[in-house]
């Protein structure tokens, strides 16, 4: 994967992203509490990370299929730069700090749509899989590296200078998405058949949603991977169960690192498969991603529900052959629109 310059070049945008998005994380909830002591504003500023992708995914992906996809990357990464740049000014209102960041999390859903098409068209057939197994490997691990290095840096220089270190990051990931990936046209503009006269959100959201309707296999692959909304329960209840079977913040820490664990050892042995084996064993995978489960209902101790856990995490690495299999099926100029839903 990493003879190709431009699997290099998006491997390490999305590396320095995803790790500025932990930083800016922590530095955020910090910055919070630090001025309200208190938990449930803490806890609500972090959701709030993740809130705009239900708003931003299926109204702004489509961005990504009318616009070239690389323009798409840069100049979000640019706005994204400024949007941090600001929230690190002293004395900004929480208020402010909050609809910025609402803001920068919105520009992320056509930042992914165009980079994950960008790559399907960058690394033809099982080559994308595999390339999509090592950067969704990447993000588990830079996850648990970003929240960990975010704390030391943010107790060290502050949550200002860490926000500034969040904006130099979507710098610098410009800065790699303009030099080391190749300019392709707007896909609508290449498909002018199947394009609107006059571009609109509504158009590209109707037209990307009937396709996955109309669709048996791409019905079944979104499906597949909505199971994830079961088996990823267990990262609420790690604290209350935790205190079920006895056990303290040691034991939470293990049992939230087993499932991301499983889940990189599972993507790693999948992209060993050829390519028909792994999409026989996408039901199968599915179902053992939930199964192992069951058995915490018998609070089998720590180490058990650990490797159960982890097992769990392991099955449900399917979610990459999935993934990559509905982004291969969907028509190209119609990519970022469908990613987003």
């Amino acid at each position: 994967m990493f003879a190709s310059g431009e699997f290099r070049a998006l491997f390490l945008a999305q590396l320095l992203s995803v790790l500025g998005d932990q930083l800016a994380r922590v530095a955020v909830s910090v910055l919070v509490y630090e001025r309200t002591a208190s938990a449930g504003l803490t806890a609500v500023t972090y959701g709030l990370t993740y809130v705009p992708d239900l708003v931003s995914g299926p109204l702004l992906s489509g961005f990504a299929d009318r616009y070239p996809r690389r323009a798409v990357m840069i100049t979000t990464d640019l706005c994204r730069g400024g949007l941090v740049a600001v929230m690190a000014l002293p004395g900004l209102p929480l208020w402010c700090a909050a609809v910025l960041l609402v803001l920068v999390q919105a520009l992320n859903a056509p930042h992914g749509a165009a980079r994950a098409a960008t790559l399907a068209a960058a690394m033809r057939g099982d080559r994308f899989v595999v390339a999509s197994g090592v950067q969704d490997v990447m993000v588990q691990t830079s996850q648990v590296l970003g929240f960990a290095t975010g704390g030391a840096v943010v107790a060290v220089a502050g949550t200002s200078q860490g926000l500034l270190l969040d904006g130099a990051t979507f710098l610098l990931s410009a800065v790699l998405v303009r030099l080391g990936v190749r300019h392709r046209p707007a896909p609508l503009a290449d498909a002018a058949a199947g394009a609107p006269a006059v571009w609109s959100w509504w158009h590209s959201l109707g037209a990307g949603l009937g396709l996955v309707l109309r669709d048996r296999r791409l019905r079944s692959l979104v499906a597949l991977a909505c199971v994830a909304g079961f088996y990823i329960t267990v990262e609420g209840l790690a604290v209350p169960y935790a205190g079920e079977i006895g056990q303290g913040a040691t034991a939470v820490g293990l049992l939230l690192a087993a499932s991301p664990a499983g889940t990189v050892v599972g993507m790693l042995l999948l992209t060993k498969l050829p390519p028909r084996t792994r999409l026989r064993w996408l039901g199968p995978l599915a179902v053992a991603a939930c199964l192992p489960l069951v058995l915490c209902a018998w609070r089998p101790g720590l180490a058990a529900t650990v490797a159960l856990w982890a097992l769990s995490g392991a099955a449900s690495g399917y979610h990459m052959v999935a993934r990559a299999a509905f982004v291969q099926a969907v028509p190209d100029r119609h990519r970022g629109q469908c990613l987003g839903l």
